[in-house]
């Protein structure tokens, strides 16, 4: 959507010209010249028409505040609010009523102006102004029902009436005049701020913006999204972070057989777990989840939990009661879920979220094929603490990720245990650290692995998150 900033009226510098002196290469070459005094009155342009036979509309009129580019606006079919916004002259009145005071005192002038036709279309903005009202109105009746404390205003004018305004105004109107456009809006938010209680116009995160067509008059109020910051905890393997959709259909409209028409390939999500509920309670239309990474389907999230901002989208309500969506999360997950640490946040926590890469801590079982000596394995595993490794991008992403080589640190191994054919190991590793294939190496693409320090094949059992270490 257009904004357009608000424009400070410009201040009128008046400059004084004067008579440049000449040199002369001979004394007495300009004895012979007499010089004109210039007049010291005021011409009085109504006494007559400066060109014998033109009327004014004709005659090129000087700008205002002079009287006569006053008259020339009025004759030309500015209306009242134009006549006001673009002649410059400080009245007791404003907008309109200032407009009949300026189209009066040029009547007193030049007594034809009376009896011009009022039925002309103002050539500044075709009477666009007269509906000020009627948008205001639009506006009060489209934001019914929404909370909301803050509004920006964008408007659509045609280019032809655009350019045909700032051409007359530039040439005709008052210096530091203000544009069709900003004063339309201006005029807009004073109606609408009599209509609406407790309204307050901004020009950053709004809540609500609006955009009005002047061609039809059609309003659009968009509702804002609300965003809250949480952490989350994933307490069940088997539930994606955000919507999954159906492989088969690709999450049309009505969904398949397949998905049970439900468009998802799971039909719940950490996404939708949290955002259900929430989205409900503040009668929002829908969710974005936006998380600090993620972690895969079949891996839980334990600790702290993951940092993560809900975008809540279209909402009707915008103060959310935190206590009460505790629960109804609570309720919805069915322990599944938790989170903690909910408040309001911002589409720059969305960045910083999307943009921090934080160390994680994580506990991973694996079965080796073989555990011929548990003390040296576990004296082998130990060693990868502080060990840089290179990771090939692993076949089950490829199909999504572009394929290269990365190289992170394994910050500390912090236990491993044997239990019987088991391995449990706890871990910390750099951001973007693959887990699984650091343990399997994934055919030979992460080097190294624990795979190729222990001289086994290994089979990752299970992989929890124990901590994000970030905020």
């Amino acid at each position: 959507m257009a904004m357009d900033p608000d424009e400070d009226d410009d201040q009128v510098e008046w400059v004084s010209y004067s008579s440049a002196g000449y040199g002369s290469a001979e004394e007495g070459l300009w004895e012979d010249v007499v010089p004109a005094d210039s007049p010291s009155e005021e011409i009085d342009w109504y006494d007559e028409n400066p060109i014998e036979g033109e009327s004014m509309i004709e005659w090129d009129a000087p700008p205002c505040p002079a009287p006569l580019g006053i008259a020339y606006l009025a004759r030309i079919g500015c209306c009242d609010f134009c006549l006001h916004r673009l002649g410059g002259r400080r009245t007791d009145a404003t907008g309109a009523e200032g407009g009949a005071a300026l189209r009066k005192e040029a009547e007193r002038r030049d007594p034809e102006l009376a009896h011009q036709e009022s039925s002309i279309e103002c050539p500044t903005c075709e009477n666009l102004l007269d509906d000020v009202d009627n948008v205001s109105k639009i506006i009060s009746s489209a934001c019914d029902g929404i909370q909301f404390s803050t509004m920006q205003i964008g408007v659509h004018i045609p280019k032809d009436l655009i350019e045909e305004e700032d051409r007359i105004r530039s040439r005709y109107g008052a210096p530091g005049s203000k544009p069709l456009k900003a004063a339309f809006v201006e005029e807009v938010q004073t109606s609408t701020s009599d209509k609406v209680e407790g309204i307050e116009f901004v020009r950053e995160r709004p809540d609500l913006m609006v955009l009005i067509d002047t061609l039809t008059l059609r309003v659009d109020v968009d509702v804002r999204p609300v965003f809250l910051y949480g952490r989350y905890r994933k307490l069940s393997r088997g539930i994606p972070q955000t919507r999954w959709p159906c492989r088969a259909c690709r999450g049309r409209d009505g969904g398949c057989e397949s998905c049970e028409s439900t468009g998802l390939q799971y039909p719940d999500s950490v996404q939708d777990l949290i955002g259900k509920p929430i989205a409900e309670q503040m009668d929002a239309l829908d969710t974005a989840f936006h998380g600090m990474g993620r972690e895969d389907i079949d891996v839980r999230c334990l600790g702290q939990g993951r940092p993560f901002v809900l975008e809540v989208k279209s909402p009707k309500k915008r103060t959310p009661q935190f206590a009460s969506l505790l629960e109804l999360v609570e309720s919805n997950a069915k322990g599944r879920v938790e989170i903690d640490s909910l408040r309001l946040s911002d589409r720059k926590e969305v960045a910083r979220i999307k943009q921090t890469r934080s160390e994680k801590s994580y506990t991973i079982r694996f079965k080796p094929e073989s555990i011929e000596d548990p003390e040296k394995i576990s004296e082998d595993i130990f060693a990868l603490a502080g060990t840089m490794i290179e990771q090939q991008t692993p076949k089950r992403v490829s199909h999504r990720r572009a394929d290269r080589n990365r190289v992170r640190q394994v910050v500390s191994v912090d236990r491993v245990d044997i239990d019987g054919d088991e391995i449990e190991m706890t871990l910390r590793c750099e951001a973007g650290t693959y887990i699984k294939e650091l343990v399997h190496s994934d055919e030979g693409r992460t080097i190294p692995s624990v795979t190729s320090i222990i001289g086994a094949p290994c089979e990752v059992i299970w992989l929890d998150v124990e901590d994000v270490h970030a905020d």
